[in-house]
């Protein structure tokens, strides 16, 4: 058996922050949203007891894809500098976008750091022939890397 992929869930500074990016840029909807009380076993971090508001957000496919945002609430986590960069234990999240323009200018109107303006690019495709995409580079408001393309 294959397994799925369901969410990726990240550890978000601000909740509200981070709802204006993954619902106003990506345009992903709302799918839950509750208080979670830890129970310290699972989840390596935080500790039992700890309370958390999740949240999960669904793009157009209503199982796969989902991202979730965890925020500490009681007690609040010090968040670490962000330093915009990728490295081991960093994900880089690929988005398709309707338009990669709308996108950029809907990330740069919230602030977020943009780490390559639009752009175009041919990529080989998985099954043969050309891939040609409009992309921007962009960090979510707690920088998480995405690259937004948009087929052409």
């Amino acid at each position: 058996m294959t397994a799925i992929i369901k969410r990726t869930t990240l550890i978000v500074r601000n909740m509200e922050k981070s709802i204006e990016f993954y619902k106003g840029v990506l345009g992903m909807t709302k799918y839950y949203d509750n208080q979670i009380t830890l129970g310290g076993d699972l989840l390596p971090a935080g500790k039992k007891g700890d309370v958390t508001h999740l949240t999960m957000w669904k793009c157009e496919d209503p199982v796969i894809g989902m991202i979730g945002l965890l925020e500490w609430i009681d007690p609040v986590w010090e968040a670490p500098e962000i330093t915009y960069e990728v490295g081991y234990g960093n994900p880089v999240f690929v988005a398709g976008v309707e338009s990669a323009e709308d996108a950029y200018e809907k990330a740069k109107a919230l602030g977020c750091k943009i780490r390559a303006p639009l752009s175009e690019a041919e990529y080989p495709a998985a099954k043969g022939g050309i891939m040609r995409v409009r992309s921007v580079g962009v960090f979510d408001p707690d920088g998480h890397f995405f690259e937004l393309n948009q087929t052409l």
